[in-house]
């Protein structure tokens, strides 16, 4: 059964960078699409972006276009979210999720194969 750890998250300053891994176990992570979602405070949660099994990549999110990228490194199981330029409004808690129908079912975020428990990013000066 696939299982995801997210790592990564901190406190940062505006204008800032982190980078976030999903780590999986349990299965290859190359036969999921990959997608990142975020929670901020008293908000619903939102897509990000997501990664297909192919490479290819979906973003969800305009608020984070040139600002954010997704990856994958397939020797390491892992799928990362690079995060520049953060602002404040980034601030949330981030999770990964897979799914094996595609980032077009990780767009719905409903009954996905996986979640991770979520790293805590927080921007402010």
């Amino acid at each position: 059964q696939l299982q995801l750890v997210e790592s990564g998250g901190g406190l940062v300053q505006p204008g800032g960078s982190l980078r976030l891994s999903c780590v999986a176990s349990g299965d290859t992570l190359d036969f999921y699409a990959v997608g990142w979602f975020r929670q901020a405070p008293g908000k619903e949660r939102e897509g990000v972006s997501c990664i297909g099994s192919s490479g290819s990549i979906t973003n969800f999110a305009d608020s984070v276009k040139g600002r954010f990228t997704i990856s994958r490194d397939s020797t390491k199981n892992t799928v990362y979210l690079q995060m520049n330029s953060l602002k404040p409004e980034d601030t949330a808690i981030y999770y990964c999720a897979a799914d094996n129908l595609g980032c077009s079912a990780v767009r719905l975020a409903y009954e996905l194969d996986a979640w991770g428990q979520g790293t805590p990013v927080t921007v402010t000066s």
